[in-house]
């Protein structure tokens, strides 16, 4: 399999194309050739992201026989937007391309907290890895504002075998609940829908304090803690659920959104040995396209990547993924937001509205 070389632009050239791709007016001549430069320093990372997804894989299975394993390199609106935010009062962005630490990462969903909590400090915190940790974010035990629940850890990828070039490359890895997984892929689709950043806490009021109440209850269902600003008294804060969930229309809303969608699979469903997926969301025509790659057609699956993403300039409403996963069905439910895919949020949501 040919790898892209990280060092084919330098990193000066590399955070300069994050800054043109920011500016508010570029030639189409600018544009490319900054994503050519963008599109080579995130395909570098995909190597790297297969070592610590095969490890994730493996040591989650060990753990947990049902958890579920994905990879995914982040898609070039979230990367822009990053580089654009503003951190701790700023008055313009600091936050370098080269810098950005979740490029590239890999998921493991477990069946439950306690088989998260037990992956996590006996695979990471006294696990066998060789990379360095950088950091640790637990959004478990400290959720973020906004209902967000999971722990994302990330290392600098170190190799002293032939695969030096990729030395100092930063991966993200998360460790989830399949709880805390149906609570942020329905984040997301309703995002997708409503064309609003929900996930980066930006939206309508209603729908972010809609849930942040129910990752609440979530929390108070895997007894961790709950978010903060919520009532800790159960009825209470399922009785704002219910009215949030009215107010919002959620139910009827989420089921017309997953029965509307199209899928149109390219003919991949007998093929063997596919890894690479290349998810295309279109909600103005209602339609998710799914491309399939083996691994020896790593290349091409991030050439096409970038080559679908240029539309996403064109086309509000339109948005595409590259995600790994070694099954179709894996692929399912890792990223149910793409296929649309609210029924599991739905059954635990109508178990909250019954209770009270």
């Amino acid at each position: 399999m040919k790898r892209v070389n990280p060092k084919k632009f330098s990193k000066t050239k590399t955070d300069n194309a994050g800054i043109t791709l920011n500016k508010e007016s570029i030639s189409k001549e600018q544009r490319e050739e900054a994503l050519e430069i963008l599109s080579n320093w995130r395909a570098s990372h995909n190597y790297p992201m297969q070592v610590f997804f095969n490890r994730l894989k493996r040591v989650s299975e060990k753990i947990d026989s049902k958890a579920l394993t994905a990879q995914r390199l982040k898609r070039v609106p979230s990367i822009l937007k990053k580089l654009n935010r503003k951190y701790h009062g700023m008055t313009k962005p600091t936050m370098k391309l080269t810098q950005m630490q979740d490029i590239a990462g890999c998921r493991a969903v477990l069946s439950n907290v306690k088989l998260v909590n037990k992956l996590f400090k006996e695979s990471y915190l006294k696990g066998d890895l060789k990379h360095e940790n950088v950091k640790i974010n637990n959004y478990i035990e400290n959720p973020k504002y906004d209902g967000y629940r999971s722990i994302h850890l990330i290392y600098r990828y170190f190799s002293d075998k032939g695969r030096v070039d990729f030395n100092n490359l930063l991966i993200e890895v998360q460790i989830r609940s399949r709880l805390q997984h149906i609570w942020a892929t329905a984040v997301e689709t309703v995002g997708f829908f409503t064309k609003q950043a929900i996930k980066s806490n930006e939206g309508e009021e209603a729908w972010l304090d809609f849930f942040k109440l129910v990752s609440s209850a979530f929390a108070r269902l895997e007894r961790c803690p709950l978010i903060e600003g919520t009532p800790e008294n159960e009825e209470k804060l399922y009785n704002l659920i219910k009215e949030k969930a009215k107010e919002l229309d959620v139910i009827h809303r989420m089921n017309n959104w997953t029965e509307s969608i199209q899928h149109v699979e390219n003919n991949f469903k007998n093929k063997k040995h596919l890894h690479f997926y290349l998810l295309e969301l279109d909600i103005n025509l209602d339609k998710l396209s799914i491309r399939a790659y083996s691994k020896r057609q790593e290349e091409k699956a991030i050439y096409d990547y970038l080559t679908v993403e240029k539309k996403i300039y064109d086309l509000p409403g339109y948005d595409v993924v590259l995600v790994g996963a070694d099954t179709v069905q894996d692929l399912k439910k890792a990223y149910p937001n793409y296929f649309l895919d609210t029924k599991e949020f739905l059954k635990y949501l109508q178990k909250i509205l019954n209770k009270y």
